[in-house]
């Protein structure tokens, strides 16, 4: 009987240990998700994040509010340290967090970066005609969209032939400037606060991204493409929220500042 009582002694050595082992899963959550950091386009919102170092990370969760210490709501989730918000609408503010979670369920604490924007509406190939010539297409009005008469007064800005140069003019009323050679109408982020022509009009080149300050107190910029004697083709994007420079990226604008209570 010797040996099997020993058999049953050492089976309930090892059982033991296994069971020992399943009721102790693990129950530590993975740190907050850093660097999170926005950018802007029409009618949505992108989102990056440094990606975690921890090996069990499962995927992460996006929160958006309307402030930065309001409460935070679930609004998808994601696998990689990317996120697209296609439900974000032009000229309100939203405010963002994010949680990693692993593979047993935790969830990190919120994101303390303060990463917010406000999306802005965009638009392509926009053929404007010297005013001289063609006065009933030389204007045009960035809160409407739309090309008008060059006296028209909803229009923001006109194009003008002035001696074989062209310009793109404004009124006193409103500022311009030339913020120099872009790759992208995208590259410029924010307005800026000061270095507006004194004049009230820029000479345009092709490559080049302008940024208007209109007269209700609306910033947008445009970046020309194509140029020549009677006509300019150019892209924009117009911020709709009134006073606010952000025209792509959030990380020019002034910060709130942080707190301890974000809720979610």
């Amino acid at each position: 009987m010797k040996p099997l009582a020993f058999l049953i002694i050492i089976g309930s050595v090892v059982l033991g240990g296994c069971v020992e082992g399943i009721n102790h899963p693990d129950s530590t959550p993975p740190a907050s998700p850093t660097g999170l950091s926005t950018a802007t386009g029409d009618n949505f919102i992108e989102l990056f994040w440094r990606q975690n170092v921890e090996g069990d990370v499962a995927g992460y969760n996006v929160f958006v509010s309307s402030s930065y210490d309001g409460r935070y709501e679930l609004i998808g989730s994601s696998e990689t340290p990317y996120f697209l918000d296609r439900d974000a609408i032009n000229g309100n503010i939203y405010y963002y967090a994010v949680t990693a979670y692993d593979y047993d369920g935790n969830e990190s604490d919120l994101s303390k970066d303060v990463a917010y924007d406000i999306p802005r509406p965009e638009g392509y190939d926009v053929r404007l005609s010297d005013f001289r010539l063609y006065p009933g297409t030389a204007g045009y009005d960035f809160s409407s969209y739309a090309v008008l008469p060059y006296d028209d007064d909803g229009a923001d800005m006109y194009l003008e032939n002035y001696h074989g140069v062209m310009y793109m003019d404004v009124r006193t009323d409103t500022d311009i400037q030339d913020m120099g050679a872009t790759e992208s109408i995208l590259d410029i982020g924010t307005a800026p606060s000061d270095g507006w022509s004194p004049t009230h009009d820029v000479q345009l080149r092709v490559g080049h991204t302008y940024v208007v300050w209109t007269w209700d107190d609306h910033f947008a910029k445009f970046r020309v493409h194509s140029l020549s004697p009677s006509r300019v083709v150019f892209d924009w994007a117009y911020q709709t929220k009134p006073s606010i420079k952000l025209l792509k990226r959030s990380p020019g604008a002034p910060r709130p500042p942080l707190s301890k209570n974000r809720e979610y």
